[in-house]
């Protein structure tokens, strides 16, 4: 029966880190047992949990500046220049000539040219003006932590403990089988223990 010391010990410390790693979602309400009261962590601490996550979004992982590089950089300006050189030459080709025939019968392929260049300097001036403004209006208009914050406060129980199972699955494993091997651990040196006094 004492060689089972490590063997009881190892299944003690998985049932019990299996436990704790299920208390934090369980039990999902709150349970009065007169003296005290029980509720999982993340349940009970939800509305905390979402508000630290809306402030980390909103200051570490997302910034409207960002997106302000990401307009202005030059892979982004090429991009944009491309499609602009298409819209005008769509315009001059096609809307143009549908939507003043007679102008378009004066239209040569130097006056063409002009129009291009002209529209594109035009639009190349106002294009960096438009996306500040814009990009300036959104910070305004958007609160990402607020935002953030009230999703993450209004996931169920299940859907909280299924997004966190889904990020942390490997880790709450590893836990378990930890607790299982620190308690083999444990009984090992009981059991050592306990020989050595018969010795």
């Amino acid at each position: 029966m004492i060689y089972t010391l490590p063997l009881i010990a190892a299944i003690t410390g998985w049932i019990t880190n299996f436990l704790a790693i299920k208390m934090l979602f369980h039990p999902k309400r709150k349970i009065n047992l007169y003296i005290f009261s029980i509720q999982g962590i993340f349940p009970k601490r939800q509305h905390l949990l979402a508000e630290k996550l809306g402030h980390i979004v909103a200051t570490e992982l997302f910034s409207f500046k960002d997106i302000k590089d990401n307009f202005t950089s030059t892979e982004t300006a090429g991009e944009l220049n491309k499609v602009l050189d298409e819209k005008i030459e769509d315009f001059i080709a096609v809307k143009l000539k549908s939507a003043m025939p007679m102008l378009a019968m004066f239209l040569n392929d130097e006056l063409k040219t002009k129009i291009k260049n002209t529209l594109h300097e035009e639009f190349q001036n106002i294009l960096p003006e438009l996306l500040n403004t814009y990009t300036e209006k959104l910070e305004n208009d958007i609160d990402v932590e607020k935002i953030v914050a009230d999703k993450v406060s209004h996931f169920s129980s299940d859907k909280l403990e299924q997004i966190l199972y889904s990020i942390m699955r490997k880790e709450f494993k590893f836990i378990e089988i930890l607790g299982g091997f620190l308690g083999f651990l444990i009984g090992l040196i009981q059991l050592i223990i306990v020989k050595w006094q018969y010795l």
